[in-house]
């Protein structure tokens, strides 16, 4: 399981006072409000940053740092992530898991046989759909809806689904 998660990347300095925009990467953009610190990775370093505001402009997000007061100070940032820690997450409801810790889950049909790994969670408007690599070579696409997904063993690292007459109709 993952122990963070990517809640936005930087983009460009805004103003003149160290602030800097943010492109979210989670459902909730709001959730920024929250956050009291993040945790910036360059590619070649963490280090935790200290939340000292936050503000909205159109689909970003506008963040200011403890310890950044110009835009030269922020802007070696650029194009760097920044995660939270999972008890910084957002809390999840029943039937709600995080899309990182479904990702390289073992695929059991019905019958509890291996048939496959989930590779990808594409998140579409109505609902998410599973991509999953068969066994066989095959990729299924299969819709994160209650008629599919019977039960999700984080945990146990598996997922048992059922496959609807037609999505995996022999070629």
């Amino acid at each position: 399981m993952e122990d963070r998660f990517q809640v936005g990347v930087l983009t460009s300095p805004h103003g003149v006072r160290g602030e800097i925009k943010v492109y979210p990467t989670t459902d909730d953009p709001r959730r920024f409000k929250r956050l009291k610190e993040v945790i910036l990775d360059t590619g070649k370093e963490s280090r935790i940053l200290e939340v000292e505001g936050v503000k909205f402009s159109k689909q970003m997000v506008i963040m200011k740092f403890k310890g950044f007061d110009t835009p030269e100070d922020i802007a070696k940032y650029r194009q760097c992530s920044i995660y939270v820690t999972r008890e910084n997450a957002v809390r999840l409801g029943r039937d709600e898991y995080f899309i990182a810790d479904l990702m390289g889950l073992k695929v059991l049909n019905e019958e509890e046989e291996e048939i496959g790994i989930l590779r990808e969670v594409l998140e579409t408007g109505a609902n998410d759909v599973y991509i999953i690599d068969l066994h066989d070579g095959r990729e299924l696409l299969l819709p994160a809806i209650k008629d599919c997904v019977l039960d999700v063993d984080v945990e146990g690292g598996q997922i048992k689904i059922h496959i609807l007459d037609g999505l995996l109709d022999e070629e």
